[in-house]
């Protein structure tokens, strides 16, 4: 007998003692539909006869027995082992939203020290394996030219180019390598060919990740207040709370910023960038300007078609896949529970990097360079990708639960991350206007709000 089959909540001796019961009982509803025999014999009823059976019955009535021998025989100790379940499950779960009982400091120590050390040729031989993947695919998917072949390029290739970022994110955190000036120009290289501006999307990200977890200061795929939300024009909501549209946002996030800031990423006076950093957005820039340049020749040369299926198709893929894991890492916990975000005197570096969740990506996890393992990711953004799973597996034990340990994908694809995806856009659409710890919450006439913002628009 499975004691894990038994709901959480029940007294497991209880629910053995019923089983067992009911036993008893099924016996003796079979006795009862047995032919009545008369002349002497008594007649075994179970509606008048309630147990235990009256005296005048001269057969003894065997005891009950509230434990069924089988059970016991075949689980000599089911009782203690389901007794030390259910006091597991009535442990009382601390509250994650909290400070933890550790520090930062105690995560770094509890990490090997080699996980800190920079290897610049192992970090440029996952460059050179992606470059060649990605320009092998284009060969490939050029050369055959068939109607089959390019729906697989194209979710092939945008993958790749999805790599790519990641390894320019790898620069902007200056953990590609420990010369900066060789982080800024692969970093430059590698965006620009997925048309990012390396050093505007460097800076905005360092934002984000000083602002983890804050309701108002992060950067990226924050809540927006419920005062923001009701004063969002349509596009605006559909661009940044409708799924699967949300998924093309980045390239409007890269021109306007997030729903409430202002700004852009190719602008050298934004409010994003101090007087200091222009001239690194104008060289980023540059990459891009040169980028569009030899997009153009490979136009000229290959014909319009050609490039929409070998570059412009794949980079939509690429936005979508990052748009994805973006979210994914800060939106849809897999049990369920609500995310704290905070605000004031709550927030803490530590606490908002601790609300960031880790996801197995399947096939994908090494593809794109264990950017799954975010938690320790954004608390340690300086340590190289390819120690980050060992470094998490040094900090749980620290951890302990306020480690959300990432559901595993049950094949190649992730088909899983789907669910927890289109749940969180259904249910996370804004948050309180006050308050130091605050969760998403539910809009739940968004669908009809939406179209009668469209409505209003229209006839204004």
């Amino acid at each position: 007998m499975s004691c894990a089959l038994l709901p959480a909540h029940t007294s497991y001796r209880s629910a053995i003692n019923n089983l067992s019961i009911s036993r008893v009982g099924r016996q003796q509803r079979l006795t009862n539909r047995r032919p009545q025999r008369t002349g002497g014999s008594v007649i075994s009823n179970v509606a008048t006869a309630p147990l235990p059976p009256p005296a005048d019955i001269s057969r003894p009535a065997r005891p009950q027995q509230l434990v069924s021998p089988v059970v016991t025989a075949a689980c000599p100790r089911v009782l203690e082992r389901c007794d030390e379940l259910k006091h597991f499950v009535m442990q009382e779960q601390p509250d994650l939203s909290q400070s933890p009982p550790f520090t930062l400091s105690d995560l770094k120590r509890a990490i090997p020290q080699h996980c800190w050390q920079k290897n610049t040729a192992k970090s440029v031989s996952y460059l050179v394996k992606d470059v060649a993947i990605v320009a092998g695919l284009a060969v490939a998917a050029y050369s055959a030219n068939t109607w089959w072949a390019w729906p697989l390029y194209w979710l092939a290739q945008g993958t790749m180019f999805w790599a790519l970022f990641v390894v320019g994110h790898d620069c902007g955190h200056q953990s590609f390598s420990s010369n900066k000036k060789i982080n800024d120009l692969v970093g430059n290289i590698t965006h620009s060919s997925i048309l990012v501006p390396y050093h505007g999307w460097r800076i905005s990200h360092r934002t984000h990740h000083s602002n983890h977890g804050h309701v108002e200061n992060d950067e990226s795929w924050h809540p927006v207040s419920k005062k923001l939300y009701d004063g969002m024009d349509p596009l605006a909501r559909i661009g940044r709370l409708t799924f699967p549209i949300s998924m093309l946002a980045f390239p409007f996030y890269l021109m306007s910023r997030s729903p409430g800031k202002q700004g852009s990423h190719y602008d050298p006076e934004a409010d994003l960038f101090v007087q200091s950093e222009a001239p690194l957005i104008k060289t980023s820039n540059r990459f891009l300007i040169g980028m569009w340049a030899v997009l153009a020749g490979f136009t000229v040369a290959l014909g319009p078609l050609a490039m929409f299926n070998l570059y412009f198709v794949p980079y939509w893929i690429n936005v979508m896949w990052l748009d994805a894991v973006t979210y994914l890492h800060h939106h849809g916990p897999e049990d369920d529970s609500k995310i704290p975000w905070y605000r004031g005197e709550e927030w803490s570096y530590l606490r908002g990097g601790l609300s960031t969740i880790d996801r197995d990506y399947g096939v994908f996890n090494k593809i794109h360079h264990d950017i799954g393992t975010h938690v320790l990711h954004h608390l340690f953004p300086q340590m190289p990708h390819y120690n980050l799973e060992e470094a998490t597996e040094a900090v749980k034990p620290v951890m302990k639960e306020y480690y959300r340990v990432p559901e595993k994908s049950k094949g190649p694809i992730p088909f899983h991350l789907w669910g927890h995806l289109s749940r969180s856009f259904t249910e996370d659409h804004f948050v309180d206007d006050t308050g130091d710890i605050v969760y998403y919450q539910k809009d739940p006439e968004f669908g009809a709000n939406l179209k009668a913002s469209q409505k209003k628009q229209q006839h204004a």
